[in-house]
Parts: C-alpha cells; sequence; structure tokens
C-alpha cells in the first residue's frame, strides 16, 4: 500500500483524516474535501463524531424520504440478506417480483414493466438505450438545467454544468431551454414550443425528450401546468417518446407518488432512483409502458447488469412502498408542505435577499439575490466547477451552525426534508435559515 505525506491538522478527526486520505470526494477538487463522520441518524436528526445534531431538511442527497428510523425497511433488509443474499439476475425472488407488480399499480398510465439497477444515474442510462431500441432512433433531446448522473451517458444528457469537463459524451444528445421564468429570456411556455421547433427541424431523428418533470438540483423549477402535457402532445406528434426522470421528485417529495403525477401525465418511461428505497439500499429502476415492453417480447433488451434486482435492494424497495402506503405518507407530505410553503414565504417577506420561491409539496426551493431590485444571483452555474465557496454556501453553514443541514446548488436552497418531518421540527429548520438569510441579506449590494 503505497504511504502518503499526512495532511496538515486542519480539525477532522482520525477517521475523516483516513477518508480524505483514501477515498475520493464526489465532484470535488480532492484539496477541498472536508469529510465529516456521521456516527447516529434517528428520525429526521443525525449526529457527527463531535456530538452536533441536525435537522436533516434536505434528506442528505434529497433521497432519505422515509427519515433514518424505517425499521420495517431495515428489517427487511436483513431478513432477506440471511435468507439468500445474492442471486444472479436470470434467477429471481419474492420480493422483486412482488416490487415490479407494486411499481406497475403506483406509477400513472399503463406503466408496467421494470428494469431493476442500482441508481439513479444507471435507471437513465437505461432509459436512454430502451428508448433507442424501441424507436430505431439516436437522438435524445434534453434540457439545460437538468441533472441526470454521472456516467457517460447520463451526464451527456445532464445539462448542469459538471457535464462540461466530461464532453465529449455520447452521441446524439441535444440540450433544450427550460420552463426557467427566473433567469430566462424565454416565457416558460414559449420554452416547450422551442422544443417542438427543434423536433421539426431535427427530423425524424429524435428517439426522446427526458425531463424531470419538476427540476431538482439545478433549482426546483416548477413548470406551468399545461408545461408537461404540452411536452408530451409534442414528443408524440414527432414520433419521440416522452421519458421523466422522477429520481429526485418521486415517490412522495411532492406530495404526489412522482412528480409527473402533479400535472397528470404519463411518461413512456420513468427513470426513479431515491426515494425508492428511501436511501437503505442503491436501488434505480426503468419502468416502461405496455406498449415498450411487448417490443421487446421479440426484439433483444440489450442490457445488463450484475446486480439487476439485487435482492436486498428490492426487498427495501417494497417495503419502502408499502410504508408509504400503510403510513400514508404521500398524503401527509401535501399537507406538510402546504405548511413549509407558508413557512418558506414569511421568510421571503422578511430577508431581501431572497428573489424567488418555489416548489411543490415537500420540494421547495429560495433562490437568492444580491440586488435588492434585481435577480442578480450570488452563485453563477460556473460555481459547480470552480474552487472556493460562495455566499449561498456561507447561507447553508450559517443554517448549520444553528442545527440544520440545507443543501444548496449553485444559487439555490434545496428543502427537501423527509416526509416524516413533523409542523414542530420544520419551525426549528426554518429558525436556522432565518439565521443563515441573515448572512446573504449582508451581502447584498446597496
Amino acid at each position: 500500500m503505497a504511504e502518503q505525506e499526512p495532511a496538515a491538522d486542519s480539525g477532522l478527526n482520525e477517521i475523516e483524516r483516513t477518508d480524505k486520505e483514501y477515498v475520493f470526494g464526489t465532484w470535488s477538487y480532492q484539496k477541498e474535501v472536508e469529510p465529516t463522520e456521521v456516527v447516529d441518524a434517528d428520525g429526521v436528526r443525525f449526529t457527527t463524531a463531535d456530538g452536533d445534531e441536525y435537522i436533516d431538511f434536505s434528506s442528505q442527497l434529497m433521497c432519505s424520504n422515509l427519515g433514518h428510523s424505517a425499521d420495517k425497511v431495515a428489517d427487511a433488509i436483513a431478513e432477506q440478506v440471511r435468507n439468500a443474499a445474492y442471486v444472479s439476475p436470470s434467477y429471481t425472488t419474492e420480493n422483486r417480483a412482488k416490487l415490479g407488480k407494486k411499481l406497475a399499480d403506483v406509477t400513472p398510465g399503463d406503466l408496467s414493466k421494470t428494469f431493476f439497477s442500482t441508481s439513479g444515474t444507471e435507471a437513465v442510462e437505461a432509459a436512454i438505450k430502451i428508448a433507442r431500441f424501441y424507436t430505431g432512433k439516436q437522438k435524445i433531446i434534453s434540457r439545460y438545467r437538468s441533472y441526470h448522473g454521472a456516467t457517460y451517458g447520463s451526464i451527456s444528457v445532464t445539462g448542469d454544468p459538471r457535464r462540461l469537463k466530461s464532453e465529449p459524451g455520447i452521441p446524439g444528445t441535444i440540450k433544450a431551454p427550460d420552463p426557467y421564468a427566473y433567469g430566462s429570456t424565454l416565457d416558460p411556455m414559449e420554452s416547450v414550443e422551442y422544443i417542438d421547433e427543434m423536433l421539426e427541424l431535427e427530423g425524424d431523428t429524435v428517439a426522446a425528450i427526458l425531463v424531470e418533470p419538476i427540476v431538482g438540483s439545478n433549482g426546483i423549477l416548477v413548470p406551468p401546468e399545461e408545461y408537461l402535457p404540452r411536452l408530451k402532445e409534442i414528443a408524440h406528434d414527432h414520433g419521440a417518446l416522452l421519458i421523466c426522470d422522477e429520481v429526485m421528485a418521486g415517490f412522495g417529495r411532492t406530495g404526489e407518488w412522482f412528480g409527473c403525477d402533479v400535472f397528470d401525465v404519463a411518461p413512456d418511461i420513468m427513470t426513479m432512483a431515491k426515494g425508492l428505497t428511501g436511501a437503505y439500499q442503491p436501488l434505480g429502476a426503468t419502468i416502461v409502458s405496455s406498449k415498450i415492453s411487448e417490443h421487446f417480447e421479440e426484439n433483444m433488451l440489450c442490457h445488463g447488469h450484475t446486480y439487476a434486482g439485487h435482492p436486498a435492494a428490492v426487498a427495501a424497495g417494497l417495503a419502502t412502498i408499502e410504508t408509504y402506503q400503510e403510513e400514508n405518507l404521500i398524503g401527509r407530505a401535501s399537507e406538510m408542505g402546504e405548511y413549509l410553503g407558508d413557512r418558506i414565504e414569511a421568510l421571503a417577506e422578511k430577508h431581501p435577499s431572497v428573489g424567488d420561491t418555489r416548489g411543490v409539496g415537500l420540494f421547495r426551493g429560495i433562490e437568492l439575490t444580491k440586488h435588492p431590485g434585481k435577480r442578480v444571483p450570488f452563485g453563477e452555474r460556473e460555481d459547480k466547477i470552480s474552487t472556493g465557496s460562495t455566499v449561498v454556501d456561507e447561507v447553508s453553514a450559517t443554517a448549520a451552525e444553528h442545527g440544520t443541514y440545507v443543501a444548496n446548488m449553485i444559487n439555490t436552497l434545496i428543502i427537501a426534508p423527509p416526509l416524516t418531518i413533523t409542523e414542530a421540527e420544520i419551525d426549528e429548520a426554518i429558525a436556522a435559515i432565518d439565521a443563515g438569510l441573515d448572512v446573504s441579506d449582508a451581502a447584498m449590494e446597496h
């Protein structure tokens, strides 16, 4: 084993120093990585090695939808591992079969057959390949303010600036504008008609349009209610499929089962992960319509994984969905979402650095501005691939000092707590963000 020079003392404990030395941090310049050891998690809170406790107001990476005390899920994993920790994808387990049926039941329209993988990025990879196999076309249209994953296919359809360091990626990916009233010259519905024109100009070469129904890590962008129905119509008019990436918005986050349910749209293909197991196991899923599934009865599905339908992961998925249903967490997320929205609006009225608030259910964003009369962001897109910290990072850091973890992306605080959160816990977290926003207020241009 290669020995490395010990890092200068930065306040890290032994585990954190070891991790920094031997484990790559994600999406980062390694010199800036400062890992924090988590030693306990319970309910909507987690505790670090130095004894600090935080409300998990972003569900870690917007994935711990059940919080950190889902005993039914933990028990299902343990039971499955004791019975059969792994079987080849050519075999099956009771949990895999039942989860496939359960997903057909809870997803909209006639989505009916699922390919299981281990992450959202792999779910998107499968969706791209399936769309190309089914249509016989190659091009995929996605949008600039999007995140679909980190592997070469999924990063290629991602619009997020983190894709730039991975280019050139796979061929045949095209970016379109977003329904983003805050930072675009196009009205949201003008942007969807722009996509119609793109398809017209591309001729009969586009396999699918791939979108997050509600954009997640690029700002919690909620389109007008007529946007997604019109987008599906445009796709079908041009012989293309509509793929909805529900990795972040799915499984109750919006107060509905899926983000597309907010707009009463059933896509041709849907990708899922994160809330599918509440992050208790790594599991991704790509579910397709009956028409698409029938195609592969006589045409090879040329795709697979060693861990496709991993027994422990699908056991977690089935137990997670049963927990959503048994505890009525989807409806509860809608109710708590209204309360959260009201509390966020009160923050916006108090703090001039709040330029915009957006969201549905327990999926909310606070976008900041440094100019009292204009929407001038503190954070820019290029910050995602640059060194250093921003004012938005400082807002999150101040909230953490007051006991609340809240993620931020570019210029937006991403608020997505576990679906089990209470009003009292929301109040506690909002008070911490209130303190954080004092920082951005003080940094405004005057």
